[in-house]
This record gives C-alpha cells, structure tokens and sequence, in this order.
C-alpha cells in the first residue's frame, strides 16, 4: 500500500460496492475488505479515506463504518490470533483520529467517536494518556459542534462506569479523568447556562446549547455513579441550581413534532435521571437539594400534557418520585395532609389513561403494543412507571393508598357499567389499577409472586375479568379483552387452578380474534400457563388437562401463524404445547404438526428475519422427532415420515448456506441418529450423503459450528460406526480433534470429540492415543488453563478407570520418562487441589470419575504404591480425601467440568428463553429441547459400572487401601503416620472406621 493515492481510488470503489443492491457484488465487497484487514496502514487508509472532503459523502460514511467496525473486530488482541493491528498502525491511529472526528461531517464524527470509546476502552488511561488533555483542549474551540464531538466521544468513553464493578483499577482510572475532566467540564456547563440567555431569541443556535447540555448532563451522570467525587460535591450547588433552573424551564425549541421527544425532554429526562442517582447514593449529602426537586418534578407532571413527545421526561420524572417514596428517610415528603391523595389524582390515575396514541399503537403497529406492554422495552411508558409509583408508595402507605384508589377503581368500573361502549377506558384503567396495587412482587418466570392482602384478586377476577372475557363477540372492546388477558398472566401463579382451568377455553377462544394483539395475549395466556408448577417438576396444567384441548389447540396457533407470519408468541405456545404433551400426544396429530412446522421452516428459510421466532421454531421441530421415541418405544414410521419431509429443506438451507439454521440443523440431525441409534433402525442413505461435507475444513473455520458439529460426529460415531475407518476418515477427525483442543475458544469441545471417540469408536483410536497425548500436552506446555487442565484430568481418569493405571502409566511416560510423574505432581494434584476448594467446581459424575481413577492409582498401581512415584502416594491420598469433603457427593454436585451435564428432562420443559439471546447469534445457541448429549447418559451409566453395587466411593477408598495395607504391612501406617496433615489423617481414619477397615 505504498502509493496511496491509488490505493483511496480503489478502497472507495470497493466501499461503494458495500451499499449495492446486488447482493453478490455487496458481498463480495465486504469479503475483500475484512481479507485485507491484516495489510499494514489498513486503517489509516480508511481514515485518509474519511478526510477526503472531494470525495462522496456516502462513501466517506461507508469508510466510517468500515472503520469502526475494523477497530471493533481487530484492536483488542485475541488468544490464538494473530494481531491485526501493528503498534506503529495503533499509535498513528490514535495521533489522528480525534482531530478527524472533531473535524468530521455530524455522521461520521458519531462513527469515529464510537471508534474512540472502542480503543479507549482497551487503551486509555495507560497507553493513551493524553487522551483527556486532547478533548479539554477542545472545549476551546468555539465552536458548539467540536465541543459536542468531544461531549459525545466522553460520553461513550465514560459510560462504562455506570455499571462495571468496583475495583481498584477503575477508582485509579476515575480518578485520573476526574483530576483533567471535572473542573473543565463544570466551566463548561456554567459557559453554556450563560450562553442561554444570550441566545433566547435564536432558535437554531439554542437548540445546539441544549444538545451541549444534555451530552454534559451524561457525563455528569457517569462521572458519579461509582462514588460522589469530592469535585462534584464541592461544587454541588452549582450543578443542581442550574439543573432546577433547566427542569423548570418552559423554553419552546420547535426541533419536534407531537410524537418525538425534543432536546429539551431528552435533557429534563437526564436530569431527572442525575437528581435520582444523587438521592439514592449520595442521600445525606443531598438531602436539603431534595424538596426543591420534587417540588418541580410535580409541577412538571401537571403541566405536561398527554402528546408523547412527553413521554420520555414523564416517565423518568415518576421514577423519581418513585425512588424517593420507596425509601425511608424521605416518607416526610409524602406524609402531609392531602398529598398521596394529589399523587394519585394528578400523576398516576393520569397517566394510567389509555390514550388516543395507545389506540393508534394497538391497531397500526400491534408487535410495537406488546413490546412495550408486556415485555417491559427499554421504552419508558407512563403506565408502567405509573404502575411502579404505586407499588412504590404501598411500601409505607398501603393502606392509604388502597383506600384512596379502591375509591377511584369503584367509581370506574360503575361508569363503565352505565355505558360500556364509551367508557371501556374507565374499567381497563381499573383493572391497571387492581393490578399496580395487588402485585408486591413479580418475577418474568412466574408472574406475580408475592401480593397485597387488602385486595380480593379472585373475586376481582370472578366478577370483572371471565365475564368480560366470556362476553359474545371477541372482537368488540379488543384493548379492554386484551387488558383483561394479561391480567390473567400477571396472576397466574396466584389464583387458584379452578379458576384458571375456567378461563383456559375462554381465552383458547380469543386465540381467533382479528386482534394481533388479542390473539397474542391469549398464546401468551396459555403458554405462560403451562409452565406454573404445581410441586418441584411438575406442572400445574398437566397432560391430562391439555390433551382435550391439544387439536384444537393447535390448529388454532397454526392458524394465527397463517395469519400473522412470524408470530413468536404463537409458536412459542406450540412448543410448550409439544412439550407438555410430548408422551401422549397422538402420533397423528404429530405428523400433522410436523408438516405445518417444516412448511413454515421452508417458508422462513428464504429470507429468516426474527431470530426467536426461528429458534422456537427448530426447538418444535426437536419436540416432534423426540416425540417418535416415548420409553423403550420408537415410533419408527413417524420418524422416518418426518425425516422424508425435513431433508429436502434441510438440503436447501445447506445449499443456500443459510448460516443462521445451519448450527440448528446439525442439531436436529444429531438427534434424528441419536433416536435411531436407540432403536437400532438402520438409518437412510439422506444422513450418509450428509456425512463427508461434515469434515471440510471450511465448516470449522466458523464458530457457532463447531458445538454442533462435534455432537454430530460423536452421533456419526454411534450410529454409523463403519464410516470412522482408519486411516483417512479417522485420522481427518483426529485432525479436527487437534485443531480444537489447541484452540483456548474450543478446548472443551475437542474434548467432548474425544469422548464420543472413546465412546463408540474405542478399538479404532486404540492405536492413536499416543499422538492424542502428544498433542494435549503440545497445548498443556503452550497455553495451560483451568478448564484445559480439568479435562485433560477427566480424560486421564476414564483412562484410568477403562484400561487400568498400569497401562496408562506406561503410555505416558512412553513418551517421555518420567513424564506421568511430571503431569501428576505439576497439574493433577495442582488442579484437584483447586477443585476441592471452589465450592460446585465439578460435577458429580465427573467427579466420580477422577476420583475412582485416583482411587485404582492409589490401590492398583505397583508404580504408586512401592515404585519410582511412591513418593506422590501420600499427596494423591490427601488431595483425594479432601475432594471427597469438598464435592459432598452423596448430596451431589453441580457445575460442569470439561463438559458433563446432569440435566433432568422433565425440567427441560420449564425452561426460560431470554428474549434478547434466545435467537441465533455469532455464537453458538444450543436448542433447549434436542435434549442432553448422549455422552452424559452414557458416563452415569459408566460411573454406576465403577463401583459396587449400593457401596459410596468413600467406602470403596477405604476399602481400597485396606486392600493395599493387607498386602504391604506396615507400610500405609508409615506413611500416614507423620507425612499427612491431622485434618486429612482424621478424614482417613474416618473413612477407614466407618468401612470396619484397619491397617495393619
């Protein structure tokens, strides 16, 4: 890249290209710029790039993106990858770029100041130190746009320290910014309160000052939220003066319609936000600043009107108010004569109101509606803060309060009563009412969990909710239904099962309404519903009550599914449909489901848009091929009926290269073997033709792949065997074996390949254990880890406990002389002795496993007991008791190690899918209800072949070294007379008493 001229004209070719509308020439384009990415001056090309003012705008904003992204990518190194980045490359990146940004169209300035935040985040303080002074430097300028460049760029700098954790890098690092930033930037904020009133009648310029002021009352909010610095209370009172001054102001900006929130809403938002992070962490110290700011948050509440562009600010001014009720110190505030009764009569029953906007929302864009309704956005809404006020002020005032709005609920729902059709807004701001003060407690998985006493929720629901909901006519007063539904979610887990069970095919009927977001509701009902336990593992809902229902139940969400598209509620209510019923469901019904699912996945495939939607989808399609295998019985004829519609999608999503499905697909056919490894069914030509792709290098370049190619293999290895013959086929996967257990990311999955080899390809990799330990301890000398190390231990055990230790001794030290001696005394003994210290650090079965390994090593091995590792013997025995104490293991354990798992099935059906990762993402989603892999199943039925029947491992131990003291006497007592520590001698001892075992 020397003539650089040249070489712009051809990056900004290339860049154009990035924004065709031809998708192989878009990709293309993007392809080559991350392929040249590791080319010295890369980014300073981009930059160069960037400052280019003759050429296009969009492509020196298509320049930006590159760049951040470049940055995003490659400036922060990554273990086992080479740096992207030179040293020379950084340090010129970092002369140049913020003189650029600043210097930068309002578009790019945002890129390259993210940019910034990036770098700044690895690099600032300690390799970029004069990263401050540059920026304070700024705010000399002038100009308002530089100064919010710089704003912006502190902002993304400094937001980090809203929520990291305390510790003595970040204070050293607060410190330094609050030394070079704090004075500057209180100059700053009093010069702009000034240039206020000097700007009053020029709109243009005013609005610039507001936008200054918001970025700086960001910054002031990140500066303080880890501690209150001694700057800022020094100078408290110039802050929250002029933060009064900008909460009460009434200034008309006109930079907005009715609908999106101004600069200053956005500012008075922040403020508030500021306000309440002082009173809740800096409360004495804020305390005679407090009054005031309630005062001019409660007349900013009566006088905003209902537009939303007030939205915003009216939320946070609530959650003010909220915070200061719920806390003790302030209950004076709201203890005065008339004021909780103002409260409820001007803020919340107010802001409880269905608007006119909320109508429009729930017709115009109903997926808007839910989102914001019941998954609680990161949109502040004035119900929910409203919502969250009077559960605020039920802490100390409930029954207060409760009286006050029982009166109103009282009133409303007589009105709605005297005129349903015009006053259906009277009885859902009731309902949201009922709601707000009967619910003390909620969590996501079950609802409301904890209520107020002072409220009948099952006379409220008998006599309002199921005869609304039971009324003719689904589609009259669908917002009022809708409301009444999601009360029903709310209380799930509180009212009775009769009532529910009475509201089960009232609701199922709403599954039909023309309301998206009534029909929603109702999947969201039912689905929610089938997960409320009644006791431990077992539902509320049970099979028997849903099988009735199943039919029709399911056709109906098929149907919405026709209507809506891609409704994930909808299939998300199938799939814990599928669930609950997977060991009744008719196998009918299931091919039914089955082509209406692949239908759907056909239809999705082309063009996948909703990552949930997607993944509920494949986890249906799991549900279905695991319903084929009920016990000891698989349904043949449906698995293979469900295999012949699936593998021509599954073909076409492979061909396409679909990457979002294809770590899914690997999944399903990973299971689809597995069944048919259960059942002993020779599977199809389809799955062998899939075979042989499976071992292309390409694939495990990508690493969302690779959980789901190992469990693919190891399902390969079980069902078809023969396709493992050595030396080709097995020496690739032996290939694939080394490059993952050398890899920091992808260890734990080469080590579950290995597993599934030792598993049902044993007697092929018999012959290759010699070059498989040269190469674990190739990476063991390279890059040594905690996990690592854990796995290589679980895989020296099982070793141990299948050929013996005699044989895996002479493996080793086959190798190298010495060498087993070295691996036990610098990192088995290191390792458990970590293990038996860190509380749930290993599983029961794996455990089990190390320990019966280091029990045959204790008791079998000639090598251990009087040979040339004599001298470990008694180091081994200690750590092994103590990780007897540490495991509990006849309680057991939980916590994986290399891997294991102890998953009960009936629990899969309870599980929760977080909303923002359930779908598919750069890395890899495993499907819930595809099950545990075999290789779990398989080591519990392995550790339950290690020990005598109904005999406890610490029994076993001891009996073991009864054995050995039997056939050496004299020389066990020798050792543990003096060697061993008192408190693991009196665990042995302990152990040996309660065996009836005695050294001779």
């Amino acid at each position: 890249m020397a003539n650089i001229s040249e070489n712009i004209v051809a990056l900004s070719n290339y860049l154009k290209q990035t924004f065709s509308v031809d998708k192989h020439e878009r990709a293309a384009a993007e392809e080559f710029l991350q392929s040249v990415e590791g080319n010295p001056m890369y980014g300073l090309l981009l930059l160069e790039t960037i400052q280019h003012q003759q050429l296009d705008l969009t492509i020196r904003q298509s320049a930006g993106v590159t760049f951040k992204n470049f940055i995003r990518r490659n400036w922060v190194p990554i273990d086992d990858e080479p740096n992207k980045i030179s040293a020379n490359d950084r340090e010129a990146i970092k002369q140049h770029i913020v003189d650029l940004m600043l210097n930068s169209p309002d578009q790019i300035q945002r890129l390259l100041s993210d940019a910034i935040s990036i770098i700044g985040h690895e690099d600032f303080p300690d390799k970029w130190p004069s990263l401050i002074d540059l920026m304070v430097e700024k705010f000399q300028s002038g100009s308002l746009s530089v100064v919010n460049g710089v704003l912006r760029t502190a902002h993304s700098l400094f937001k980090r320290y809203r929520h990291e954790f305390k510790s003595n890098d970040l204070w050293s690092e607060i410190k330094f910014v609050l030394d070079r930033f704090a004075k500057p930037l209180t100059e700053l904020f009093q010069q702009l309160m000034i240039l206020i009133d000097q700007h009053k009648s020029d709109p243009s310029n005013i609005v610039i000052i507001y936008q200054s002021l918001l970025l700086v009352s960001k910054v002031f909010y990140s500066l303080n939220s880890q501690d209150l610095p001694e700057f800022f209370e020094d100078n408290m009172s110039t802050w929250m003066n002029n933060f009064h001054i900008l909460l009460t102001s009434e200034i008309e900006l006109n930079d907005h319609g009715d609908e999106d929130a101004g600069v200053l809403e956005l500012l008075q938002s922040q403020i508030c936000d500021n306000v309440a992070l002082y009173a809740q962490m800096y409360g004495e110290e804020f305390a005679s600043f407090l009054p005031r700011f309630i005062e001019d948050v409660w007349n900013l509440l009566v006088r905003l009107g209902p537009q939303s562009r007030y939205d915003c600010v009216v939320s946070k001014a609530i959650q003010l108010l909220t915070l200061v009720c719920e806390r003790n110190t302030y209950q004076e505030l709201f203890d005065k004569p008339n004021v909780l009764e103002l409260i409820c009569e001007q803020v919340v029953v107010p802001n409880m109101r269905c608007r006119e906007i909320d109508e429009e929302l729930f017709i115009d864009n109903p997926e808007e509606f839910i989102r914001r309704d019941i998954e609680g956005s990161d949109v502040d809404t004035r119900r929910r803060a409203a919502s969250d006020l009077v559960r605020g002020l039920c802490r100390y005032f409930e029954p207060r309060i409760t009286s006050i709005l029982g009166s109103y609920i009282e009133t409303m729902l007589s009105q709605f009563s005297n005129n349903k059709v015009d006053n259906w807004r009277d009885k859902e701001v009731a309902i949201y009412l009922v709601t707000s003060l009967a619910s003390r407690g909620s969590t996501q998985r079950h609802g409301t969990t904890q209520t107020n006493n002072l409220v009948n929720l099952n006379d409220f629901c008998t006599q309002h909710i199921a005869p609304e909901l039971a009324t003719d006519g689904i589609e009259s007063l669908p917002i009022l239904r809708a409301c009444c539904i999601k009360y029903s979610v709310i209380f799930r887990s509180v009212l009775p099962k009769n009532i529910l069970m009475q509201q089960f095919p009232i609701i199922m009927r709403h599954l039909t309404s023309n309301s998206v977001v009534v029909h929603t509701y109702a999947s969201h009902f039912i689905e929610r519903l089938l997960t409320v336990r009644a006791t431990g593992s077992v539902t509320m809902v049970t099979s028997n009550d849903l099988l009735p229902h199943a039919e029709a139940l399911l056709s109906t969400l098929f149907n919405v599914l026709r209507g809506d598209g891609e409704n994930e509620y909808a299939l998300r209510c199938i799939m814990r449909t599928l669930s609950l019923l997977n060991r009744v469901i008719d196998p009918s019904l299931i091919r039914s489901v089955s082509e209406q699912l692949i239908r759907r996945l056909e239809i999705v495939a082309a063009n996948p848009t909703k990552p949930n939607f997607n993944h509920y989808l494949f986890e249906c399609l799991a549900l279905t091929s695991r319903s084929t295998h009920r016990g000891e019985v698989i349904d043949l004829d449906n698995l293979q009926y469900i295999e012949s519609l699936l593998f021509p999608v599954v073909d076409i999503i492979l061909q396409r290269d679909v990457s979002e499905f294809i770590p899914y697909v690997f999944q399903l056919i990973a299971l689809l073997l597995e069944i048919h490894h259960r059942s002993g069914d020779q599977v199809s030509p389809a799955f062998e033709s899939l075979f042989s792709p499976l071992l292309q290098p390409p694939l495990w370049e990508r690493p969302s792949l690779i959980p789901p190619l190992v469990r693919l293999l190891t399902a390969y290895m079980a069902c078809k065997p023969g396709l493992f013959k050595p030396p080709t086929t097995l020496e690739t996967v032996l290939g694939i074996f080394h490059k993952l257990v050398s890899s920091k990311q992808h260890d734990l999955e080469g080590f579950s390949l290995l597993a599934g080899m030792m598993d049902n390809i044993s007697q092929q990799v018999n012959d290759y254990f010699v070059q498989i330990f040269s190469v674990l301890f190739r990476r063991l000398q390279s890059i040594k880890t905690a996990r690592f190390c854990n796995g290589l231990i679980e895989f020296v055990s099982r070793l141990i406990c299948e050929s013996g230790p005699s044989r895996v001794i002479a493996l080793i030290d086959g190798i190298q002389p010495g060498l087993f001696g070295m691996l036990m005394e610098k990192v088995i003994l290191v390792e458990l002795n970590r293990l038996s210290t860190v509380k749930g650090g290993v599983s029961t079965n794996s455990c089990k496993i190390i320990q019966h390994a280091m029990t045959r090593l204790l008791s079998e091995s000639n090598e251990f007991i009087s040979g040339r590792y004599s001298t470990q013997w008694v180091n081994l025995l200690k750590t092994v008791v103590e990780l007897f104490g540490a495991t509990e293991l006849n309680g057991g354990s939980t916590g994986p190690i290399a891997g294991s798992t102890d998953e009960t099935g009936d629990e899969e059906h309870f599980v929760e899918f977080d909303e923002s990762t359930a779908g598919y993402q750069a890395s890899y989603c495993q499907l819930t209800f595809v099950g545990p892999s075999p290789t779990n199943t398989l080591s519990s039925i392995r550790v339950a072949s290690y020990y005598p029947a109904a005999i406890q491992p610490q029994s076993h131990l001891a009996q073991c070294i009864g054995k050995v003291s039997a056939s050496n006497p004299g020389l066990l007592s020798a050792r543990l007379s003096g060697s061993i520590g008192d408190n693991s001698l009196e665990q042995v001892r302990q152990f040996l008493t309660n065996a009836n075992v005695q050294l001779n």
